[in-house]
């Protein structure tokens, strides 16, 4: 089979055999942004020397501004009732394909906002088979860094919960189109900023405060140009952990190799350890959806 990450701004593809091993992946910058529509074409134009008939597609793809907008399940949802929503959709151009489109899930913050998500389930369902071994009463937390960066409470096969913070796309307005960018210059990940930042979002004075204090320790000369986007990075993602982070003593964070890094460093400051997962989870849980599906008579 295949199975398709396809969110806004990425498209991801791997290749597995019938034991859900990965042979073969690949990903292109051919989000949801860059097909105009022509979601048929760059599909079949990025599997063009793949030609297994399976192919089971999670994110972004399956949103109101996606191919077909898929509706989402409500939380508390585990891999049955997210297999039961799962979408069969036909391409002209493929007609020996079977192509379905993963549901996202919906639910309510601790707060009562309402919350969602398309692709991170398919992460979190990958994660499942290897907290089962885990000992303890059977619920676990994760986080899944990232332009929404998300928490979610997974209890006994099943994702209970979950909450978003948009620190990735707060990080990335702030350095493009503010003051606070003004002053910075790309420079390599500063292990001692972004303590620092992560520090300062303990202390009194909030979010709002605490970001202006980019521009002066800037200005006085505490961080250099290079250091500010690590400040910068500590002081968002500290906030998000005093906002979100449960009282817990293990996070399980899935994502790339450099946003688990400052996480897992916050994290550790603040006392809590971290298990690290790799994005491909993405497509183990498509392979137990497949497998799932299958199933069903």
């Amino acid at each position: 089979m295949i199975a398709v990450d396809w969110g806004t701004s990425s498209f991801r593809a791997y290749r597995l055999n019938v034991a859900g091993v990965v042979m073969e992946q690949r990903s292109a910058a051919a989000g949801l942004i860059a097909c105009n529509g022509a979601f048929e074409a760059v599909l079949a134009e990025q599997l063009k020397d793949w030609d297994d008939e399976l192919i089971v597609m999670a994110g972004m793809i399956g949103s109101r501004s996606g191919w077909h907008e898929v509706p989402y399940v409500q939380c508390p949802a585990g891999i049955d009732e997210i297999a039961a929503g799962m979408l069969e959709v036909t391409a002209s151009g493929m007609p020996s394909r079977r192509i379905f489109i993963v549901p996202g899930l919906s639910g309510r913050s601790s707060s009562g906002l309402p919350e969602v998500m398309r692709g991170e389930e398919t992460q979190l369902l990958g994660l499942l088979g290897l907290l089962s071994a885990l000992p303890g009463d059977g619920a676990h937390t994760v986080c899944l860094p990232g332009t929404h960066s998300k928490w979610a409470i997974v209890k006994d096969g099943s994702i209970s919960s979950f909450q978003t913070a948009m620190t990735g796309e707060l990080y990335a307005v702030l350095k493009q189109h503010s003051l606070l960018g003004a002053l910075m210059t790309e420079g390599v990940d500063d292990a001692m900023a972004f303590s620092s930042g992560v520090q300062t979002s303990s202390q009194s004075g909030g979010l709002l405060n605490h970001l202006f204090s980019v521009r002066t320790r800037g200005l006085f000369g505490e961080f250099s140009a290079t250091q500010l986007p690590s400040y910068l990075s500590g002081l968002l993602i500290g906030h998000e952990l005093l906002g979100l982070s449960p009282e817990t003593e293990r996070v399980h964070l899935i994502g790339n190799s450099v946003l688990l890094s400052r996480y897992q460093r916050a994290l550790a400051m603040r006392g809590i350890e971290s298990s690290l997962h790799a994005e491909v989870l993405a497509a183990q849980g498509l392979h137990q959806l497949a497998l799932t599906l299958s199933q069903k008579p």
